[in-house]
């Protein structure tokens, strides 16, 4: 019996002492008597670990973590850090400072498929921030058809590998983490949502698979295909105007504000479409976050603004804006005569697109 109870208090003791990450470590470059640290990147101020480094450039780290996740290697001798997406694994990290990108990880499958992620995402990042960039240095390009046609299919050739991801990798905690980072680029939030029910309820419930939970939630306020939520403010004359009045046209509900200056280069694009469209069932409504009235009905003069504006003039915490958790501006959604949302974000030769398709 005492053999039997002996055994029954070490196994426990033996399964905890093996929920623990060892780190070994082996970088040319790195200085003797550094040191090196373990932080969690979401979180730079909590360590997680320390050592010192030996002749070499060889070093140890060990600690435990509730779940895998991100971690920032700190090599504080070169000024230099790596990321590492770890469990409670044994791993070894080889390689030369001076090649800090390419350092060899190896005992982590969590970190093998962040690899992975990496190989095949950053390449797609790059280009279409360079699309980006380019686009956002020559605003002419907004009006070239097939530049914006590039673009549009660089972005969906990325939301096209995140299904291919998630769908090989529904046991991994890397794969939240990548519906995470890819979902702004996605506004359908029911295809964030489909992506997340392909998740195993373990990842689901870990540190990304929570976060995309929530904004799943968050998105769903002014999602396409939802109904518009109903908001009242004043016009500049006082008046209160409410979004139900325009129940029976199309109207594009515009966020916006006179201080904004992405605002202001779009609001062009806007007159022009509802100087094409207002005869035909199509109207704007523009919400301000200004914070002064002066300003706000200044620019909506500058601007030829010949729509609807109102504004409770409170700024971020303007009551509309909340509703529909603008985060930032501008923002735009279309909305139906019945009143539910079928786009959002229209600008440049998109809006028109759209409009085209709806009113022709």
């Amino acid at each position: 019996m005492k053999i039997f109870l002996t055994l029954i208090l070490f196994v426990p003791f033996a399964l905890s002492a093996q929920k623990k990450f060892v780190i070994s470590g082996n970088l040319q470059g790195l200085p003797e008597g550094s040191s090196v640290s373990l932080s969690n990147a979401n979180d730079p101020n909590d360590t997680l670990a320390h050592s010192v480094v030996k002749a070499g450039g060889a070093f140890e780290l060990q600690g435990s973590v509730a779940e895998p996740n991100l971690f920032q290697l700190n090599l504080d001798g070169v000024q230099k850090k790596s990321v590492l997406f770890i469990g409670n694994d044994k791993v070894s990290v080889n390689g030369d400072v001076a090649a800090i990108q390419d350092l060899a990880v190896r005992g982590s499958g969590v970190h093998d498929d962040f690899e992975e992620f990496k190989k095949t995402f950053n390449p797609l990042f790059q280009e279409l921030t360079s699309m980006n960039q380019r686009i956002s240095r020559s605003p002419s390009l907004q009006q070239n058809d097939s530049v914006m046609k590039a673009y549009q299919e660089q972005v969906e050739t990325i939301q096209s590998e995140v299904d291919k991801y998630v769908a090989s990798h529904q046991t991994s905690p890397v794969a939240p983490f990548v519906v995470l980072v890819t979902g702004e680029m996605q506004q359908d939030v029911s295809i964030v949502e489909r992506r997340y029910h392909q998740l195993d309820k373990k990842v689901q419930d870990g540190f990304y698979g929570k976060i995309v939970k929530q904004q799943i939630e968050n998105q769903k306020v002014g999602s396409i295909g939802s109904q518009a939520v109903e908001f009242t403010q004043a016009d500049p004359e006082g008046k209160q105007v409410s979004l139900s009045s325009f129940r029976g046209k199309y109207v594009l509900v515009d966020f916006w504000a006179s201080w904004c200056r992405p605002c202001r280069e779009e609001n062009p694009n806007v007159v022009k479409a509802f100087n094409k469209y207002k005869d035909k069932n199509f109207t704007v409504l523009g919400v301000s976050l200004d914070q002064s009235r002066a300003p706000w009905l200044k620019a909506i003069r500058t601007d030829n603004l010949d729509w609807t504006q109102v504004s409770d003039l409170k700024g971020w915490n303007n009551e509309a804006a909340g509703k529909y958790n603008i985060q930032s501006i501008p923002q735009n959604f279309l909305i139906d005569p019945q009143g539910k949302i079928i786009a959002k974000n229209l600008r440049g030769p998109e809006l028109h697109t759209r409009l085209e398709e709806l009113l022709k």
